[in-house]
């Protein structure tokens, strides 16, 4: 063989793979991350079979108002994101101080997007959940999916604040890479979920039949169960984080880092929930042919959560580690961190795909709905199952880009790619062409292609490379 060749593929192998130490510190911050997403999901599945054995009516109603509380979550997740970012560059300096500065924005800000979500949807459920109850198909009742949705929205404001307090001390954990404790107070969480669900939908134990009403109490108790451990548990271990104690005395936090966490970590914020309306819009443009597609969306949806967790999970950890990294000085081998972390996600959702794809005919089958629903499920899981490999890298690369602080940059890659090139697509062929959803949902899926090729460009940059952890006592 040429040298040449020999010498380019021995330079790929050592970029891409790296020896088994480095994935042995990988799996030790991912696999937690991932246990703690799986037992979530695969319970939230079982959640969503239960009520969905009630009927399609209350399935698709539940299924509309977590889309809507889906953007509440993301606008946590993105707000505490932007700060996380100093959280694991200042643990990787050791410096506690400004851990606790972060812990108190993270707080706060927290605290104003739960109530600033909760006056939105106080203000206008009624339209929002409207927008997704279109005639169309054999299947379901527009009135009593409205019905079912006001229910059980009524019942899941009370959850809203415990669920982003809970965000606060469990992303800060695992931004220390303390994932266990979060794992476990969401494996607590989910197991009251569950349980309460059984006992709450179908009046169990001498406990009332409350249908959707009881999954959402299930749900609310479960996030106050979460908030608790991870608060107490966190509060009692001072010597492991010291940065914890007297955290809460003050809210003073520098001027000068409160600039960069606006400049850094607003870009997040809106990222997210513009990416997460988009998601949402999209399913609303999918919704024009009828609820029977809003239920198959349901379904579709619940399975794919499940097998997303692996490369979900390898996002969190390449934030983790990448920013841990920087934090601690070694920019020269974080690059090459990126490509491995990003090349391991892709061969892991090889496998998730495979298993996606063989499940797919076989899940919908266990719903109490219509067999023109189960269809376009099956059909949306396989789209799904073929396209994990291209979520995967795009994963992958929002989290390489966000840990070095170019969070403008990941605000284009992300929520503006969604809204330049996916919404528009959606738009289009869901109104003005009689194209099957299946078939649809896949040209609209396929569109991360063009996203793949612009993250491979602004990994291999490297323009994101970045410490933040400077900054000024100045109040």
């Amino acid at each position: 063989m040429d040298n040449r060749n020999t010498g380019f593929l021995t330079g790929l192998k050592h970029e891409l793979i790296g020896p088994p130490d480095f994935y042995k510190h990988v799996l030790i911050v991912a696999v937690p991350i991932m246990v703690q997403n799986a037992i979530t999901n695969i319970v939230g599945m079982l959640d969503n079979i239960m009520v969905g054995q009630i009927g399609t009516d209350a399935m698709s109603g539940v299924s509309i108002v977590n889309q809507l509380l889906f953007v509440f979550y993301l606008c946590i997740f993105g707000g505490l994101s932007g700060i996380g970012i100093f959280t694991a560059q200042f643990y990787g300096k050791k410096d506690f101080r400004g851990m606790q500065y972060t812990m108190r924005a993270k707080l706060l800000l927290a605290v104003f997007i739960t109530a600033a979500g909760t006056g939105i949807l106080l203000l206008f459920h009624d339209g929002l959940i409207g927008m997704f109850l279109h005639e169309g198909g054999s299947t379901g009742s527009i009135e009593e999916t409205l019905h079912q949705a006001k229910i059980y929205l009524n019942v899941m404001y009370a959850g809203l604040l415990p669920m982003a307090v809970s965000n606060v001390y469990a992303s800060t954990l695992r931004e220390t890479g303390e994932t266990m404790v979060p794992m476990r107070a969401g494996i607590l969480a989910v197991l009251v979920n569950l349980a309460g669900n059984y006992i709450l939908i179908y009046g169990k134990f001498g406990a009332p039949a409350l249908g959707v009403v009881g999954a959402a109490l299930a749900t609310v108790l479960s996030r106050f169960v979460e908030c608790f451990y991870v608060m107490i548990w966190t509060h009692r271990n001072t010597e492991k984080h010291p940065y914890i104690t007297g955290c809460f005395r003050s809210f003073r936090i520098p001027m000068d880092l409160t600039r960069q966490f606006v400049v850094k970590g607003l870009p997040l914020l809106v990222n997210e929930a513009l990416w997460s309306t988009g998601m949402t819009f999209l399913t609303q443009c999918y919704s024009v042919r009828g609820l029977s597609v809003v239920a198959a969306f349901n379904i579709s949806n619940t399975l794919t959560n499940v097998f997303n967790i692996v490369f979900l999970a390898m996002g969190n950890a390449t934030a983790i580690l990448l920013g841990q990294e920087l934090g601690a000085g070694r920019t020269r081998t974080v690059k090459t961190y990126a490509w491995r972390l990003a090349a391991f996600s892709v061969f892991l959702s090889v496998g998730t795909g495979v298993g996606l794809f063989l499940t797919a005919p076989l899940f919908p089958g266990i719903y109490n709905t219509t067999q023109e629903v189960k269809l376009l499920a099956a059909g949306l899981l396989r789209v799904s199952a073929c396209c994990m490999l291209l979520y995967a890298f795009n994963n992958n690369t929002y989290f390489t880009l966000r840990s070095g602080g170019k969070t403008f940059i990941t605000f284009l890659f992300d929520s503006c790619f969604c809204w330049a090139v996916a919404v528009p697509t959606a738009f289009v062929l869901s109104r003005y062409t009689s194209m099957p959803v299946v078939w649809l949902f896949l040209i609209v899926q396929l569109t991360e292609i063009i996203k793949s090729v612009l993250g491979f460009i602004l990994v291999r940059q490297g323009k994101w490379i970045h410490d933040l952890t400077e900054y000024s006592e100045q109040k």
